[in-house]
């Protein structure tokens, strides 16, 4: 099946090439999303029948003072894409964030509630949100959170970097969500693309994120417990670590509605870190 993937290096698109070597993958220099209508014509002339967008404008606190471009690219260019898959008549998915919503509460957030972004990020993600709806056609909106993997810039990476030169590390103890390893993302993502080619009237929001829900200090020492690694992790309070852009504290997703209607189940992160580990030290 002709699958088109925005992005080329970033985590998930990376996944994407392992398990999709057949897909085409384009980078920046030749679909820059700073520019949506470059991005539309791409795909009005791709004949694709899956288009995935992995790509994003993802930092966080400088989005504070570059709204404009952040929402040029999280928002403006998935609208554009959507709407360009729409004409073509390929299914359209793509990744979004927990950062959509404002972080209260300790339940897990249904993919229909209440959205409300508490930073310029998550006010850009959501404005893509709103124009793939928009676009109709058959689609698909993953929200997701955490991510990691061996590649790029994570958590997970950091947190084994800084332990090589730290033996105790303060980390936010009262952010909680669920860490999602880039390659189960991507077979989420490449699952749900092809269910929707053959029913499009699965179209809508969906979560995708994996279990059991953690701090990020609990995260960071099943990283150290699992690496072998003697940091110990001190818990702190959001209000010690202060950011340009506010982090929703309450990032756990309720992902029943991706797994009744997709069949896919919530992955274990644990597992993910045991492979994420075995894998790094392979590229050594």
């Amino acid at each position: 099946m002709n699958v088109l993937v925005f992005g080329r290096t970033g985590q998930v698109a990376s996944e994407l090439a392992r398990i999709a070597p057949e897909a085409r993958f384009v980078g920046r220099e030749e679909a820059d999303l700073a520019q949506p209508a470059a991005c539309a014509r791409l795909i009005a002339e791709s004949g694709a029948k899956i288009v995935i967008n992995a790509a994003a404008y993802t930092a966080v606190d400088r989005a504070e003072s570059e709204e404009d471009i952040a929402t040029l690219i999280n928002g403006a260019a998935p609208s554009a894409m959507a709407a360009a898959a729409r004409r073509i008549g390929a299914a359209f998915v793509h990744i979004s964030t927990d950062y959509v919503f404002d972080g209260s509460g300790k339940t897990p957030w249904p993919a229909d509630a209440p959205v409300g972004p508490i930073s310029a990020y998550g006010r850009s993600k959501l404005a893509g949100e709103d124009g793939v709806r928009a676009a109709g056609g058959a689609y698909a909106i993953l929200r997701t959170s955490w991510v990691f993997s061996a590649h790029g810039s994570n958590f997970l990476k950091t947190m084994l970097r800084l332990a090589g030169t730290h033996e105790t590390l303060r980390v936010v103890a009262d952010q909680v969500g669920g860490p999602t390893p880039a390659s189960d993302l991507a077979r989420a993502v490449l699952e749900i693309g092809r269910q929707l080619v053959a029913h499009p009237e699965l179209s809508g929001t969906y979560h995708f994120s994996a279990a059991p829900d953690v701090s990020w200090a609990d995260f960071a020492r099943k990283i150290f417990a699992q690496a072998g690694c003697p940091t110990t992790v001190t818990d702190i309070a959001t209000a010690d670590y202060p950011t340009p852009a506010r982090r929703p504290m309450n990032s756990r997703l309720d992902c029943s509605r991706t797994e009744t209607v997709f069949g896919l189940q919530r992955p274990d992160w644990k597992y993910g870190i045991t492979k994420i580990l075995k894998e790094m030290d392979a590229m050594r």
